[in-house]
Parts: structure tokens; C-alpha cells; sequence
């Protein structure tokens, strides 16, 4: 964000004491308000210190929050993707709803559709749903040797074909800049990707557009200094 200004962190609370003999602190997902190159933006950042960022129910009903507040206020979304999709020991509270973890890439495609941007971030391993969300951004910006993009990791590869594959060659920078052309931004490190955020957001040339209607002030019926 921009040096000084504030962040407002929402949904802080999100997975406390939720659920038995697991720690979900902030629910596994930072999300809040931040502004960018002078433009107010939601911020979605995975939290891969906990279960591999992958989704815990909170979890998806946290990102999903933050995009309904994008909605409702046009807000252009950065996505810090870092993610292992979802936690399959959860998946049956996780897949089945209208309002459950496909709910993030419809509304992706819903704010997409509206010019309200979606912009990714990809600085750690993205697999399963987690590599859904760079795919579906308007742009997305990967980091060298760090960042990967796949549905499955080398270990699946293997078990399913025999072939043996590093996660690089599988789903990195170079592939998906060079060949397959998932990813739009080439990043060297960590610095250089949210360099190159800053600038995605400076050349969207955002105004912000208010819901509210100004009316011209009437004077009043008596006079003021009565």
C-alpha cells in the first residue's frame, strides 16, 4: 500500500475458536482495504503459514465477504495468491453451495465483466481452486522460481502418470510467461511483482464513482445570524 496511508483490516476475528484442536487465525486469509498508487483497493492475501493457505470454510466465506464489498463499491481487487486450494478434510463444507467455494471465481467473472479490475499476484504455490484465481484475473503477475501455477503438483504427476516433473517445469514463471500464456507479468522477486501491481493500478486510471447524489445547498429560510 501507499507509504502512510491506512489499512483497514476486515473480518479480523474470522476462525477464532471455530473449530476443535485446530488454530485458524484470521480465519488463514488477510482481506482489507488498502489504497494503492492513490486508488482504494480490497486486498486478498493467502496465508500459506496455515494448513499450506489452503480454504477452510471460514476461509471462503472471508474472501467471499471481501468481494461483496468490492461489489458494492467498485473497489479494483489485488489478490496475493499463496494458496493449496481447498482443505480436502473440509471439502464437503467447502463444494456443495450456491454461496461456497465457486463463489470466488463467479464473482470474478461478475466484477470482471463490470471493469471493476482483478489483478493476481502469484508468490507462492498455487494449486487446485488457488490456481483458479490467477487464471480468471485480468492481470496477473508471477514471481521467478517462486511462483507456480497447476491443477496438480509433481507429486500427483506421478502417482496418475509415472512421470517425474519439478514444480518449475510443471507450473512456473518461465512456462506460463513463455508458452502457455496464463500469466501477463514476469516478476524477479517479491519487490519487483508489487512494483509491478503499483503500476497495473496507476494505469488502470481509476475515479471513483459515488452512489450519492449532490444536490446544490439552499440558503436557509431564516437568516443566519438570527
Amino acid at each position: 500500500i501507499d507509504p502512510g496511508s491506512p489499512f483497514l483490516e476486515l473480518s479480523q476475528f474470522a476462525g477464532y475458536q471455530l473449530y476443535a484442536n485446530e488454530e485458524v487465525p484470521a480465519g488463514g486469509i488477510i482481506t482489507g482495504i488498502g489504497r494503492v498508487s492513490g486508488v482504494e483497493c480490497i486486498i486478498v492475501a493467502n496465508d500459506a503459514t496455515i494448513k499450506g493457505g489452503s480454504y477452510y470454510p471460514v476461509t471462503v466465506k472471508k474472501h467471499l465477504r471481501a468481494q461483496e464489498i468490492a461489489m458494492q463499491n467498485r473497489l479494483p481487487c489485488i489478490y496475493l495468491v499463496d494458496s493449496g486450494g481447498a482443505n480436502l478434510a473440509r471439502q464437503a463444507e467447502i463444494f456443495p453451495d450456491r454461496d461456497h467455494f465457486g463463489r470466488i471465481f463467479y464473482n470474478q467473472a461478475i466484477m470482471s465483466s463490470q471493469n471493476i479490475a482483478q489483478i493476481a499476484v502469484v508468490m507462492g504455490s498455487c494449486t487446485a481452486g488457488g490456481a483458479y484465481v490467477p487464471a480468471m484475473a485480468d492481470e496477473n503477475i508471477i514471481v521467478r522460481k517462486q511462483g507456480t501455477i497447476f491443477l496438480a503438483g509433481p507429486p500427483l504427476v506421478k502417482a496418475a502418470t509415472g512421470e517425474e516433473v519439478s514444480a518449475e517445469d510443471l507450473g512456473g514463471a518461465d512456462l506460463h510467461c513463455r508458452k502457455s500464456g496464463v500469466s501477463d507479468y514476469y516478476a524477479l522477486d517479491d519487490h519487483h511483482a508489487l512494483h509491478l501491481t503499483r503500476m497495473i493500478v496507476r494505469n488502470l486510471n481509476y475515479q471513483k464513482k459515488l452512489d450519492v447524489t449532490v444536490e446544490p445547498p439552499e440558503d436557509p429560510l431564516f437568516p443566519a445570524d438570527e
